[in-house]
């Protein structure tokens, strides 16, 4: 994450010197797809998320784009349909921080028409840190507590997980000509998170004792929590008992209006929306 801020501290004020060159902000919506939410989105499970960055254009049709990603991702299992999550309990919240480096392609050109279907795709750096709260309400961040046995010496295939990650920005969207150096979008964008972590929640549960006895009562408390429900069972599962589903990994998503804000003149002009021009 450091080395993708370093790039992008120097990226943008080069940006900034050429032509055409845009400022860019994004307010919209983060969601999130793992081991506590199956589907791909949901309103109810989104988060407010916000972005903003710089744009260069190549030419009318192609850009590149740098800037920074910032929303919240969270779900809980009281919320599942499924009778094995609504016993497991668990639930989670995550900040996330994301930097990219963006390529961005305008099917039609901005400079002739109003409204424009573009794609975009590029490589990125995000920063995560899983967190809940206990029975007493008090903010637990879950990676130190290995709930999975991550690190520990009975289980040396399970490694600790690394809260920054490399991911591949990906997605979709509708532009729309306001004015002059103006561009409102719409836009759908999708991020593999490469890891099954995102949750804190993976694979399979790890014996009571051992993970007791290396990380203590709280551990033990966060990777197992049908005792806190009115009819829940307290009996910790057996260690093999499956906890999560390691077969798929983690995504994350940002969907919401962007808005291209143009620095001097960029040439995109639509027609029929400059300053007409005075015959003598």
């Amino acid at each position: 994450m450091k080395k993708l801020l370093i790039l992008l501290i120097t990226v943008l004020p080069l940006l900034s010197m050429a032509q055409p060159f845009h400022v860019t902000l994004f307010g919209g919506l983060a969601n999130y797809q793992g081991d506590l939410q199956d589907k791909r989105y949901t309103f109810s499970g989104s988060k407010a998320a916000f972005g903003l960055g710089a744009q260069y254009d190549l030419n009318n049709h192609l850009s590149v784009k740098a800037g920074m990603m910032f929303g919240k991702i969270g779900a809980d299992d009281k919320n599942s349909d499924n009778f094995y999550r609504k016993a497991r309990n668990l639930n989670f919240q995550s900040n996330i921080t994301e930097g990219q480096v963006l390529a961005q392609y305008d099917f039609l050109d901005l400079s002739e028409k109003r409204l424009s279907p573009y794609v975009f795709a590029g490589i990125g750096f995000y920063h995560f840190n899983p967190y809940s709260y206990d029975t007493l309400g008090r903010k637990v961040f879950l990676q130190p507590l290995s709930t999975e046995g991550q690190g520990l010496a009975q289980y040396p295939d399970r490694k600790n997980y690394h809260l920054t990650q490399f991911t591949i920005p990906f997605g979709f969207g509708l532009h729309f000509k306001l004015a002059d150096n103006l561009v409102l979008g719409y836009e759908m964008g999708f991020r593999p998170a490469l890891t099954d972590y995102l949750d804190d929640v993976s694979r399979t549960y790890v014996d009571h004792d051992a993970l007791l006895a290396a990380k203590g009562p709280l551990a033990v408390e966060m990777a197992y929590r049908g005792g806190e429900l009115k009819d829940g069972d307290p009996t910790y599962p057996v260690d093999g008992t499956q906890r999560g589903g390691a077969n798929r990994k983690d995504w994350y998503y940002f969907s919401g209006f962007s808005l291209s804000i143009g620095i001097g003149n960029n040439g995109r002009a639509p027609k029929g929306l400059g300053c007409p021009t005075r015959v003598y």
